[in-house]
């Protein structure tokens, strides 16, 4: 755990009880005269060092000994315009993409998505928050859902595309827009219509599950 994530700005002095008592005490076994790190909700930016000062009473008591702004992003921006599968398979990658560096995902409602799937953006949220607190990650992956391919290309031109084809991903990598499709591809009017777009392929013969390919090819240009 590289920081605890507070809800409310920190104070010179914290009382903690309740979960974060547990967690800190019982399981990460802090005692007196540690450090530890945390950030705020409101301001991610700035990483709090505290002392722990006193435990007793199921209450652990903290004193801000330092603060400094330290964000910890991606070196480079990555936008994955992602067509909507099981939130559940979703949930399962988030906290690695967070990891990665992704920086936002737009979700689009695309031919062979099916319409049953609802995205809970708040659920999504704390999936990440315990991601960041592990990896350090100071931002949040951004969320937003398009209607489909179309509304998404016009607003994102210059998207280039996962899909069957014979041109692979190269080392070198100059875009920061993918689209993945979901399970089972693209329909044939979507591929029509995204056929002027730059489209790619990773180097391997085997067919990829819609979030082994936004995992490979997020690790591919972040890594």
């Amino acid at each position: 755990m590289i920081y605890i994530l507070l809800e409310d700005f920190p104070k010179k002095i914290l009382f903690l009880k309740g979960d974060l008592f547990k967690y800190l005490v019982k399981v990460r076994r802090h005692i007196e005269g540690d450090k530890i790190y945390f950030r705020a909700k409101g301001n991610m930016e700035t990483l709090y060092l505290y002392r722990v000062n006193m435990i007793e009473n199921r209450t652990i008591e903290l004193e801000q000994v330092s603060y400094e702004n330290k964000i910890i992003a991606s070196k480079r921006p990555l936008h994955i315009a992602w067509c909507t599968i099981d939130s559940k398979a979703i949930e399962k990658v988030l906290p690695s993409l967070s990891e990665i560096g992704v920086t936002r995902i737009s979700f689009i409602h695309c031919d062979r998505s099916q319409k049953s799937f609802k995205l809970d953006f708040k659920r999504f949220e704390r999936i990440l928050e315990a991601s960041m607190q592990q990896c350090g990650r100071s931002t949040y992956i951004e969320f937003d859902i398009y209607k489909n391919i179309a509304d998404f290309i016009r607003e994102f031109p210059e998207t280039k595309v996962f899909d069957f084809t014979d041109k692979t991903l190269c080392d070198y990598i100059d875009f920061n827009t993918v689209l993945v499709g979901c399970e089972g591809g693209f329909s044939a009017v979507e591929k029509e219509f995204l056929k002027s777009q730059n489209i790619f392929r990773l180097n391997t013969p085997m067919i990829l599950r819609s979030e082994s390919a936004v995992m490979a090819v997020a690790s591919k240009i972040l890594l």
